[in-house]
C-alpha cells in the first residue's frame, strides 16, 4: 500500500510520524472519510472544503491550498490501483515536543490513505439494524464544536464501546438537553408519514457530507423534510429509520432499546434513498484517471 505522507507516496511500512506529533499527543489535528466509486471519487470538493473548515475553526493553518489537497487525493487512490474504496486523510498541527501550546508545532503534518472499509456487516443493511440509545452525551457546542471533523473521537468512542457492550453495532447519542444528536458515527433520519424527520445541525449533528446528498436525494424524490428536534420518543414511533454517514452510506435502522420500529424491516422510503444513493454514488465523483 502507498501512503501520501507530507508531500511523497511512501510504501506503507514507511508511514511514520513522530511522537511528538500533538494529533497523536493531545488528538490535535482534523481528518476526513471520503467514498471513492468506479474510480471516481465522491463528493471530493465537499468534503477537502469541509477539512479546511475545520482546520480553520482551530487555528491550525494547512501548508497546501484545497486545490492542491484534491490533486494529492486523486494520486494516492491512483497509486493503490483501486476501483472503489475509502480514504482517510488526517491533518495534524504536527511536532511540538510536549506541552499543550500549539505555536510550538512549526508546520502541519498530512497523510492520506486509501484502502477499503467495512463499517457493517452486509447482512445488516439487508435486515436493518438494532440500536441502543447511550448514556454518554454529545458535547455541549461550547465545548467541543459538532461541525468539526477533529481527531478528538473518545465521545464516539466510548458510545461505540457501550453499544457493542450491549450488544448493538451503534448508538443514538442525546445531547445535554435530552434531543437526539446523531450516532457514534452516522447522521440519523426518519421517516413519519411519508415525512423525513432529522435532527438540526445545531443539536450536535455533524454537518455530515452523506448528509447534505440524503436532502438534496429528497427533493428529487418528492419527500418532504423537517430539520428539528428530536427526542427518542420521535425514534419509537416512527414509520422508519436509517443511519448515514460516508463509512456507513445508507443502512436501515429497524430497532431502538429492543423496541421495532415500524415494522421492524427497512421500509419503502428508506429503500427508495438506498436505489438513489447508490445510483448517483456510482455514476458522479472526480474522475482517478
Amino acid at each position: 500500500m502507498k501512503i501520501w505522507l507530507d508531500g511523497e507516496l511512501v510504501d506503507e511500512s514507511e508511514a511514520k510520524v513522530s511522537v511528538f506529533d500533538h494529533g497523536l499527543l493531545y488528538g490535535d489535528g482534523v481528518f476526513e472519510g471520503i467514498r471513492f466509486y468506479n474510480r471516481r471519487v465522491f463528493r471530493l470538493e465537499e468534503h477537502i472544503r469541509r477539512l479546511f473548515d475545520s482546520a480553520r475553526a482551530i487555528v491550525l493553518e494547512i501548508p497546501w491550498t484545497q486545490e492542491e489537497v484534491c490533486k494529492f487525493v486523486v494520486e494516492t487512490v491512483a497509486a493503490n490501483g483501486l476501483d472503489d474504496g475509502y480514504i482517510r486523510l488526517v491533518v495534524t498541527r504536527g511536532s511540538g515536543g510536549l506541552g499543550l501550546n500549539p505555536y510550538l508545532c512549526k508546520r502541519a503534518s498530512m497523510f492520506i490513505i486509501a484502502s477499503t472499509i467495512s463499517l457493517y456487516p452486509q447482512e445488516h443493511y439487508e435486515n436493518g439494524l438494532a440500536v441502543i440509545t447511550c448514556a454518554t452525551r454529545r458535547p455541549a457546542p461550547a465545548a467541543l464544536m459538532p461541525q468539526v471533523k477533529s481527531l478528538n473521537y473518545l465521545n464516539n468512542i466510548m458510545a461505540k464501546v457501550e453499544a457493542i457492550q450491549a450488544g448493538a453495532l451503534e448508538a443514538v447519542m442525546l445531547n445535554e438537553q435530552g434531543y437526539v444528536a446523531e450516532c457514534t458515527g452516522d447522521n440519523i433520519f426518519l421517516i413519519r408519514d411519508n415525512v423525513m424527520h432529522t435532527p438540526q445541525v445545531s443539536d450536535g449533528a455533524l454537518d455530515g457530507v452523506t448528509r447534505r446528498v440524503i436532502l438534496e436525494l429528497a427533493d428529487q424524490l418528492g419527500v418532504p423534510v423537517l430539520e428539528r428536534q428530536l427526542t427518542r420518543y420521535d425514534i419509537y414511533i416512527a414509520d422508519e429509520c436509517f443511519l448515514t454517514g460516508t463509512a456507513a452510506e445508507v443502512i436501515p435502522a429497524v430497532e431502538l432499546d429492543r423496541r421495532k420500529i415500524g415494522t421492524g424491516k427497512p421500509g419503502p422510503v428508506t429503500q427508495r434513498f438506498i436505489a438513489a444513493f447508490k445510483e448517483l454514488a456510482g455514476s458522479t465523483g472526480t474522475p482517478i484517471d
